[in-house]
């Protein structure tokens, strides 16, 4: 496999779940990386704002390895198809300004916290991405090739007026996420077409009007296993049962305890590597939302906008990274499920802006 070269990492693009240093941290003291060696590793000072803990107690890391069939099962190991050229977005469309930047992006500090205009515009843009979602799951089905599904959704959006997010962010060339089975998260999508048994997560982000609004799902693709079914089910009641919890000064931390304990009920595995995120006038920013047990301080505050995604596995929850640095599939070949919505914290608890 071709060396990867050290980059920021989100659960995006995302989701996305971005590391952030700041102006005065390069991105090469962040991560460590050896050539010729299969492994980066990713190192935290102790003076970033909100990320302790972030990734794996500051020691964990992501293999870079090459794999064999899958273990155990009868699907093929998913393997990387054609990317089709980058897809045009018409002047008039509002850009972010990551787009035309150099400079790699993470997540800005500071939380992302609204008046009532701001939460109207980030109604406006989570409920666009919520029907992009809902559209563009109803496209899957064997068949249709994953690069299909990113070309419809490219045009949804630009005709609704707005930016597809990922689209350019840290070089990602296409306009929205395609994770099919092992694949935890960043898949790109591309010539290959779903196959009866898949599932996929699909997950979509619009900039409108200078907001963002970021959700993901997972489909079924034809006629899927039981126990495929079980972990996208439980996947989504951990993301329902987190944003329960959700409301003015609840500690972020007890997001993680809701997930891992609704998973461990089960024995699936919860990604780590991963994090939801501030979002809002720009794509990622504080808090970072860990889904896992973890001690990390901050409170939820009125007006609030971030999102929650959780990212289970059936298997090992070690993440792999093909040498294209943006698809991230399971250590085992093992299936993997998310869910994410963005929400808004209000008097009452909170508001799920990216429900359909």
């Amino acid at each position: 496999m071709a060396a990867a070269q050290p980059r920021m990492l989100s659960s995006l693009v995302a989701s996305t779940h971005f590391l952030h240093s700041p102006p005065s941290q390069p991105l090469h003291h962040i991560f460590r990386y050896n050539t010729g060696r299969k492994h980066v590793y990713m190192q935290l000072s102790r003076t970033f704002s909100g990320l302790t803990n972030l990734l794996f107690n500051r020691s964990l890391f992501m293999d870079l390895i090459s794999r064999n069939d899958l273990p155990n099962t009868k699907r093929k190991p998913l393997r990387p198809g054609k990317i089709s050229p980058r897809r045009p977005v018409p002047d008039h469309v509002l850009m972010p300004p990551y787009v035309k930047s150099k400079k790699p992006p993470g997540i800005a500090s500071g939380a992302e916290v609204h008046d009532e205009e701001g939460i109207e515009c980030m109604r406006a843009s989570g409920r666009l991405a919520a029907q992009v979602l809902q559209y563009a799951g109803t496209l899957v089905k064997p068949g249709i090739k994953t690069d299909e599904i990113d070309e419809a959704v490219h045009q949804m959006i630009i005709d609704n007026g707005a930016y597809p997010s990922p689209l350019g962010y840290g070089g990602f060339p296409k306009s929205v996420c395609t994770s099919v089975n092992e694949c935890i998260c960043h898949g790109i999508p591309d010539s290959r077409a779903l196959e009866d048994g898949d599932i996929i997560n699909i997950d979509v982000t619009v900039y409108l009007n200078g907001y963002h609004g970021d959700t993901s799902a997972t489909f079924f693709c034809g006629e899927v296993e039981e126990e495929a079914r079980n972990l996208v089910r439980v996947t989504k009641e951990c993301l329902d049962k987190a944003i329960s919890i959700c409301a003015p000064g609840v500690e972020f931390k007890k997001i993680g305890k809701t997930i891992h304990d609704h998973a461990d009920k089960y024995r699936y595995g919860v990604v780590r590597q991963f994090v939801g995120h501030g979002v809002g006038r720009v794509f990622h920013a504080d808090p970072v939302v860990l889904h896992f047990r973890n001690n990390d301080k901050g409170r939820m505050v009125l007006n609030q906008t971030f999102t929650i995604e959780p990212m289970l596995t059936m298997g090992s929850v070690n993440a792999v990274m093909w040498d294209d640095d943006w698809t991230v599939v399971t250590e085992d070949g093992s299936l993997s499920a998310q869910f994410e919505h963005t929400l808004l914290i209000t008097e009452n608890g909170a508001e799920i802006l990216t429900q359909a």
